[in-house]
């Protein structure tokens, strides 16, 4: 029976992912366009709605469903964190190798970087600094770590904090690598949907000896309203081998090298 209940429930998420996708790829829908849609009864549609309500990822007004104008799938940090995990953790697994004990490292909110907890949790001496509450909380219990979570404000459909506080606290620490990566990237450009997290982003590089660019092969081929600083700030882009070739020449053109990470290795 457990195991019945929790096929059940991952069902219902499914669902859930699917219509938040659906009314953020539309703006706002009608209610019961959605239940014709996903084939549910109009009672159900209204519970998934509420959810997904409740959690801040869209909103119920007069009989249809809005999504909120900055919210994209890529930075709703709750629909993230499962997504392509097979490739989020060959690429940290090929990251790891790059952090040594006794290292400051800046990491941003990206949930790319959640399965380098693990890896990261059994080195001596490191520093980790982030804006990610979730990765300070990953984190957070690790022996011989200090988690350092920048503070300023929160955001909590994406579990991090931003603004200027954020940029200054940066401005104030010297790290030796930052592991960062991107919403969208096109032909060697880099893009976020929110202009704050993009300026998070360049304090972060610009306070670090090296940086890091971490991005499955769903990043990839796609672009978002803000660019955000150049490839070339980046020592090394790590991928996986699903990403297209078209994509990993033109950083290669661009004189950065890239690491290609096997899923299935």
């Amino acid at each position: 029976m457990p195991n019945k209940a929790r096929s059940s429930q991952a069902t219902v998420e499914q669902r859930r992912q699917s219509i938040l996708r659906y009314v953020v790829e539309h703006g706002e829908t009608r209610i019961d366009e959605l239940a014709d849609r996903f084939q549910v009864s109009l009672m159900t549609m209204h519970r998934d709605l509420d959810d997904l309500a409740g959690r801040h990822l869209l909103r119920k007004k007069r009989g249809r469903a809005v999504a909120f104008p900055a919210l994209t799938m890529e930075t709703a940090t709750r629909f993230r964190e499962g997504e392509n995990l097979p490739a989020k953790k060959a690429i940290c697994a090929t990251a790891a190798a790059w952090i040594q004990p006794g290292n400051t490292v800046v990491m941003d909110d990206s949930t790319t970087l959640y399965p380098l907890a693990a890896a990261l949790a059994g080195m001596e001496q490191l520093t980790v600094v982030t804006n990610s509450v979730g990765i300070a909380r990953l984190l957070g219990t690790a022996p011989d770590m200090t988690v350092t979570l920048l503070g300023g404000q929160y955001r909590g459909e994406f579990n991090s904090c931003t603004g200027p506080e954020v940029a200054r606290a940066l401005s104030r620490i010297q790290a030796d690598i930052a592991l960062m990566s991107a919403t969208a990237i096109l032909e060697g450009r880099l893009f976020h949907p929110l202009r704050e997290y993009a300026d998070v982003k360049e304090s972060m590089i610009a306070c670090s000896d090296r940086a890091l660019l971490l991005a499955d092969h769903s990043k990839f081929g796609k672009t978002a309203t803000h660019a955000f600083g150049a490839i070339s700030d980046y020592e090394t882009v790590i991928t996986d081998s699903a990403t297209p070739e078209s994509e990993i020449a033109a950083i290669r053109s661009l004189g950065v090298p890239v690491e290609v990470s096997d899923p299935m290795a």
